[in-house]
């Protein structure tokens, strides 16, 4: 008979990469903002990250020629509002997202297509594969698109995501997250990153997010609460960067 995989067990394991990436870094190499690929807390990473070098494209512009191509006319203007897809309104705390697409050198990303998808109030996914038998809201959908302007700006009015069980071990929850994509100039530049909320309890016990091992840069993963961001009455604000490259990336899914 296997025995369960505990939390007791996963936060060891957690524990021990944090430690081994302090003492590196103490001993001198240098600091890593992306995770391990294969990063063994996160049990399903380690059998399906790539095992092979990456196969480098003789031309690369090639490959977008049949895929999708986005720009200003595919993007309306209540596309960046999730609580107004539907006839009614979502239940739960409804949340404006605001914040910044910059390069390394903190310049604007203008024009950017952010994308955004999440679990409703109550943790679950508008999605057939999401068995959680958390109640769906036929009022959201929980996806949602925008342009960067001249600033690099995006926003989204959303209700904040619930958190939701998963099955990488026994009593694995996943923290409240919003997932973000950015797609660059063409489709095969797309990055994904996730967003989280602060002060969730959740954190040390999830080994998605564990798994960058860097505080710092497991910390820019979290949005900032901004009182000025939230509307009397409406709203409470939110407010996350995302930097592309150079020493304060945002950590992207994919690596790189």
């Amino acid at each position: 008979m296997t025995t369960p995989l505990t939390q007791a067990r996963i936060s060891e394991e957690i524990a021990e990469r944090r430690e081994a990436y302090a003492k590196a870094v103490a001993a001198g190499a240098p600091g890593r903002s992306h995770p391990d690929r294969g990063y063994a807390p996160y049990r399903s990473s380690v059998l399906r990250h790539p095992g092979k070098p990456l196969v480098a494209l003789h031309d690369p512009e090639a490959v977008e020629l049949s895929g999708p191509v986005f720009g200003v006319t595919d993007v309306t203007a209540l596309d960046h509002d999730l609580t107004r897809r539907h006839r009614g309104e979502p239940l739960g705390e409804r949340i404006r997202v605001t914040g910044r697409v910059l390069d390394r050198d903190g310049r604007p990303v203008r024009g950017q297509l952010v994308e955004v998808w999440q679990a409703n109030a109550s943790g679950r996914y508008a999605h057939q594969r999401d068995d959680h038998p958390a109640p769906l809201d036929p009022n959201f959908t929980g996806v949602g698109r925008c342009l960067t302007d001249d600033q690099g700006a995006y926003e989204f009015v959303t209700v904040k995501p619930g958190a939701y069980p998963w099955r990488n071990h026994v009593n694995a929850w996943r923290p409240a997250h919003i997932h973000f994509s950015l797609f660059g100039n063409a489709f095969t530049q797309r990055l994904i990153t996730q967003m989280y909320f602060p002060g969730d309890p959740l954190f040390a016990h999830d080994p998605i997010l564990q798994s960058v091992t860097d505080d710092s840069a497991r910390r820019r993963l979290v949005a900032t609460y901004d009182h000025d961001l939230s509307t009397p009455e409406w709203s409470l604000g939110y407010r996350w960067d995302i930097v592309l490259d150079g020493p304060a990336a945002t950590w992207i899914e994919e690596g790189r």
